[in-house]
């Protein structure tokens, strides 16, 4: 159960945007991944989400407070804690990710790199057959924790009754209002854009 209906912002705009652009060049990317034809339009997707991450990867240590890892990324006890919490009457509530999203957030980032990196010694002839065969095998891996994520926003949202995509949407969440970010970063936002082209062109070029 929420502790408060006061809606705070919790997600600045680089995060929401980049969560999107994420989801969505990854849906293409997936869609894509078997046609040589649409070749190209893979290798862009894939070129943006390296450069979406690597971006987060910064705003993590620099960003606003819920975007920083240092706010998020817990050790097992924690987890195991949260975990058990959700079976019970009260379950733990975060203001920002709790500590199994956080975990399911490291994973998803560091897979995307891997994945990113054999796509591109593939796509550039470098690896030979085991870059091609390492690269479908972190694609699958990658995708079985974006279901399980999916999953984890569903039950967060079921036992907190709290539409969590919805706030990833609009950046709004229940908490208190001192917990509330100063500022959404929308000059980041658009330094996040100019990233992600420059780094899809020179990857992908």
């Amino acid at each position: 159960m929420n502790t408060t209906d006061n809606k705070i912002p919790v997600w600045d705009l680089p995060v929401r945007l980049g969560h999107w652009l994420l989801a969505a060049c990854f849906a293409l990317a997936w869609l894509t991944g078997e046609s040589e034809g649409q070749r190209l339009i893979h290798v862009y997707a894939g070129s943006a989400m390296l450069g979406i991450v690597s971006f987060r990867l910064l705003w993590g240590v620099i960003g606003s407070r819920y975007a920083r890892f240092s706010d998020f990324v817990r050790g097992p006890k924690p987890v195991v804690a949260y975990l058990k919490s959700l079976f019970g009457r009260q379950p733990q509530h975060f203001t920002g990710h709790n500590p199994a999203g956080g975990w399911a957030i490291v994973m998803l980032l560091a897979l995307i790199l891997l994945a990113g990196a054999s796509g591109w010694l593939h796509y550039q002839e470098l690896g030979g057959k085991w870059a091609e065969e390492a690269h479908e095998v972190i694609v699958h891996l990658l995708m079985a924790v974006v279901v399980i994520h999916l999953g984890g926003v569903f039950i967060g949202s079921w036992c907190h009754r709290e539409n969590l995509v919805r706030s990833m949407l609009t950046g709004m969440k229940s908490g208190n209002a001192a917990d509330g970010i100063k500022s959404l970063r929308p000059i980041a936002a658009v330094l996040l854009l100019v990233w992600i082209a420059a780094i899809s062109w020179l990857l992908g070029g």
